[in-house]
């Protein structure tokens, strides 16, 4: 099989001169004094029970993380929350309901970015003094019919001019950007198929994935199509669950090397096989002294394989036909907790779990997933599809202290 040339970011819909404002690279870098010294998910369920509240979920988890940072409650400063089925309550209410006072809050609404859009936001508010430890939190849970609610009505965009189609939501709209990126790096199924069996593989090391039984790729070329070319085990399974994690002004932990977001990047102008990693990737990798040969372990937002491929490529990992071969002998570790196309998708927790995977490496809990010596993670969120393709792009640089 033939390999194209890596294709510049601007031909991939990212262009420096047609987003308007400060470039990424030129902002201050973040220095900081806060660490991550808790992390905590709740065991995800695929079929929960039906009086499974979300602030439930979201409580327990909070509790765990502070249960894992030896933090009491009482410490508690800040709280900030992402959620797509917490309504009719808010954050406030959960701050309530676990008995805090607190001087800082966040409402995050980014969904697979809020993880890295909380832990951005976290860090400065401990950096400024308006907090000195804070609970992030994110998680849902589903009852039949809710989830099709969710993607019908998942902005007005979708529920005024897809969703009357039907449109069968994420899957078709993800389905034609494998298909570009697919012909664009002449890939096959094949070459996707390997990396959901990779995932699948560290899944196995993981007793709160849902999915942790071996695929192989006759399984897998097999599989019922969902939208052609996705098959079943390209699409992220429901599961109701939640994550949280601990940043607190400390000299202990995990530590925030760098941290960039950029938000809409193309203008929603582009084709998908791009995200804004492309264009924050350089000052991501200056901010944090390091590069993308020197990471032991990537935790890339994972709705569908090809959003892997594209995130790696953007973080200049290299493109498909260079990463894969690594992906699959696990000399380059990607998504070792089996991800979400294995371990599940707990809604807005998506945007959170590879956090934890992140903390749990490198604090060396992997358990029979853990990567031996791990120091220096990247963390990625990556989602709100705006009408084509997710909108929201961000990352963070980890290291073990």
């Amino acid at each position: 099989m033939s390999r194209r040339r890596r294709t510049p970011a601007h031909e991939r819909g990212v262009s420096r001169s047609e987003v308007p404002g400060e470039h990424p690279s030129e902002r201050e870098p973040v220095v900081t004094n806060a660490r991550i010294i808790g992390a905590a998910e709740i065991d995800y369920e695929r079929h929960p029970a039906s009086e499974l509240e979300t602030s439930e979920l979201l409580a327990r988890a909070a509790r765990l993380a502070l249960e894992d940072a030896g933090v009491r409650p009482s410490d508690v400063d800040g709280f900030g929350v992402s959620s797509f089925t917490l309504s009719p309550d808010n954050c406030i209410d959960l701050v309530v309901r676990l008995g805090l006072r607190v001087s800082w809050m966040m409402d995050a609404r980014s969904g697979g970015a809020s993880g890295i859009d909380m832990l951005l936001h976290a860090v400065r508010a401990v950096d400024a003094g308006d907090a000195t430890t804070i609970v992030l939190v994110a998680g849902d849970t589903f009852r039949p019919g809710d989830f099709r609610t969710l993607v019908d009505n998942y902005n007005a965009a979708t529920r005024d001019h897809l969703a009357p189609l039907p449109f069968g939501g994420p899957n078709a709209l993800f389905a034609l950007v494998t298909t570009r990126h697919m012909h664009r790096h002449e890939l096959s199924r094949e070459d996707y198929g390997r990396l959901v069996i990779a995932q699948r593989a560290w899944a196995s090391g993981n007793l709160n994935a849902a999915y942790r039984s071996p695929l192989s790729l006759d399984e897998y070329l097999s599989a019922e199509v969902v939208a052609d070319p996705l098959c079943m085990f390209d699409c992220v399974p429901v599961v109701a669950g939640a994550d949280a994690v601990v940043v607190a002004r400390a000299d202990h932990g995990v530590r925030v090397r760098a941290i960039r977001a950029l938000y809409n990047a193309d203008l929603h102008d582009g084709d998908g096989t791009a995200s804004g990693l492309a264009e924050l990737a350089p000052a991501l990798w200056a901010d944090s002294g390091v590069r993308p040969a020197d990471v032991d372990v990537a935790l890339v937002y994972d709705d569908y394989p090809v959003m892997v491929l594209v995130q790696l490529d953007d973080l200049g990992f290299g493109e498909p036909h260079e990463t894969l071969p690594r992906i699959a002998d696990r000399s380059l570790p990607v998504n070792t907790s089996g991800g979400q196309l294995s371990a599940g998708q707990a809604g807005a927790a998506g945007g959170m779990h590879h956090l934890v995977e992140a903390v749990t490496q490198l604090r060396g809990r992997g358990g029979g997933r853990q990567v031996k010596g791990a120091r220096l993670a990247v963390v990625t969120g990556y989602g709100m599809v705006a009408y084509r393709y997710g909108a929201c792009a961000n990352a963070a640089v980890l290291e073990r202290e």
